[in-house]
């Protein structure tokens, strides 16, 4: 029986009640089936209804805002997508240099509006094509660059000062930045001109992606580098983007993703202050790069909290003045890990559920995933496919038409409270166990993300969460799709071309700069300027990493269990 309202309640609370009794009632008679789990990926419980109540007390002005206000809970621009859409940046990389740039020419041709560059593990290990330990992994999982030639071959007809370019690179970023700048020279492009974003988060490769060379501390002092030398040389880089899209790769969930990301751009600010720099000289060029997973809702309020989250820190606590220091300003890419290897047709639609999210989170640059990512680098039919994905969201859907549609939601903002309290809660922990680098050391970030990736492994074994054509929904044996093969004669020639460049390149500028760059990395000064040079000098990849790490020796993770 249906309750009646009592002197004590409100109209909107007896309709409330007597909503709730109907809602009871319909669910012992229609539950059937498989049923969403009432919680979030994270495992933040989720009402079945959010009214006006759930954001009783809360204050409009100091928690949402306005668009391009303090504290950018909706956007970090007043206008947003009304002036200018999300840049579309597809990350590609394979093969060879002149492989990678024939891609590249074809993705601009297709519409895509700034490059993002895949490097291969050898590359990304700061390993030379030639190394014994790259040996059938040159070209397999991005592009091989190994000299500044090779770097210039990427870069061919395609005009530095006019497109933007994001390097996911990061134990070896000051040498592929310098490589980068290198090409500027040779193209006559000044260096203030260029824009782009180098990934250079180190702090995260030693939580989850472990391409790592050096030990914490010399680690931090390269990246720490970079951030000065940009600001004094390269204006409108961004020299971090502060990586939380490995961290939830790797098996965290959105709010340890949130949390993780943050406390590490923290660090990094704190390492910028150490060196002497004014936190308004660096912060404003720092960015951020968030996986965009499939409990759509959630991922919107990750991004609005990591905005107010953001803003909140660097104004109270690092006494941020200038208000672009306050700007969390992040790329997105779809989420990897979410693609199935079954059906995988049906990762078309999880790519595109995720890139909406990221939109109407606010991105200001977004990477879709192609379909046949999960097994293969794609094809040039399935990234144009991915492309045409961002495409349809911004010129189709009308979502850009409105600045933060989801905005006002007592669902979306109730979530983003939520989310915002627990990635306090980790902010707190973490001080506490004495921050960043001590919980690395200790392998406190290792264990919280094993730990919830094995938690959501138990929950697809019970059928808690239902993945469609893997623990349900199967169907027959599919027909394999056509993938990306890659050659094994572009190692052969990637090789071949190395040992001809040591052969004809001046052997006593490349040790003179190989040890005035030991020298440097002794000393206290910035390595920035040695390692261009070293660079200019055609030194390999392989030899500036083996020199740094003459002085600086190599990193061995202590196994977390």
């Amino acid at each position: 029986m249906l309750v009646e309202k009592t002197a004590a309640m409100s109209d909107d609370e007896a309709a409330l009640q007597r909503w709730a009794e109907r809602y009871q009632a319909s669910r012992e008679r229609r539950r059937e089936g498989f049923l969403p789990l009432p919680e979030t990926l994270s495992g933040l419980p989720v009402e079945a209804l959010y009214t006006p109540a759930s954001l009783a007390g809360q204050d409009y002005p100091e928690s949402i805002g306005y668009p391009g206000e303090y504290p950018f809970t909706r956007g970090v621009y007043a206008s947003m997508y009304r002036d200018k859409l999300f840049t579309m940046r597809q990350f590609a990389g394979f093969g060879g240099a002149a492989e990678t740039n024939e891609r590249y020419r074809f993705l601009l041709s297709q519409g895509q509006t700034g490059l993002s560059v895949a490097f291969d593990m050898p590359t990304l290990m700061g390993r030379d094509s030639d190394d014994p330990l790259g040996e059938g992994e040159v070209g397999r999982c991005g592009v091989a660059i190994d000299s500044l030639e090779d770097m210039d071959r990427l870069f061919r007809d395609i005009d530095l000062g006019r497109v933007t370019t994001s390097m996911t690179i990061n134990s070896p970023a000051a040498v592929l930045l310098a490589m980068y700048l290198g090409v500027a020279e040779r193209q006559g492009v000044p260096f203030e001109r260029l824009g782009g974003t180098l990934q250079n988060d180190i702090l995260k490769e030693y939580i989850a992606q472990k391409e790592y060379i050096y030990p914490p501390e010399p680690s931090l002092r390269l990246v720490t580098d970079v951030i000065a030398f940009c600001a004094e040389r390269v204006p409108l880089w961004h020299p971090v983007s502060i990586s939380g899209y490995h961290i939830r790769e790797a098996g965290s969930t959105a709010v340890q993703e949130l949390a993780f990301t943050l406390a590490d751009g923290f660090a990094y600010v704190e390492a910028g202050i150490r060196a002497g720099l004014d936190v308004d000289r660096f912060a404003p060029r720092l960015s951020f790069f968030f996986n965009s997973h499939i409990d759509f809702s959630e991922e919107v309020a990750k991004y609005r909290a990591a905005r107010r989250i953001w803003s909140r820190r660097l104004r109270q606590r690092y006494g941020a003045r200038d208000q672009r220091s306050w700007l969390l300003r992040f790329h997105t890419q779809t989420a990897g890990c979410s693609l199935t290897a079954q059906q995988v047709e049906n990762n078309v639609a999880r790519t595109a559920l995720e890139a909406l999210a990221a939109v109407l989170g606010g991105t200001q640059s977004l990477h879709t995933n192609a379909m046949d990512e999960v097994l293969a680098l794609p094809t040039a039919k399935s990234a144009q496919i991915a492309l045409r994905t961002q495409q349809i969201i911004a010129y189709e859907t009308g979502v850009a038409t409105t600045i933060d549609p989801l905005g006002g939601s007592f669902f979306v903002e109730d979530l983003t409270n939520r989310m915002e309290a627990a990635a306090e809660a980790y902010f707190a922990e973490i001080d506490a166990r004495g921050g960043v680098l001590s919980c690395i050391e200790s392998g406190f970030f290792q264990r919280e993300i094993a730990d919830a990736a094995f938690r959501y492994q138990q929950q697809l074994d019970r059928k808690e969460r239902i993945v469609v054509g893997v623990n349900a929904f199967a169907g027959a044996e599919e027909e394999a799709p056509e993938l990306l093969r890659i050659d094994p004669e572009i190692e052969r020639a990637q090789r071949q071309r190395l040992r001809e460049l040591r052969e004809r390149r001046d052997g006593a500028a490349v040790e003179n700069r190989l040890e005035e760059l030991r020298r440097t990395a002794r000393a206290e000064d910035n390595l920035m300027p040695a390692i261009l040079a070293a660079v200019r000098a055609l030194c390999t990849e392989g030899e500036i990493t083996s020199a740094l790490a003459d002085v600086f020796g190599v990193y061995r993770e202590t196994p977390v269990f």
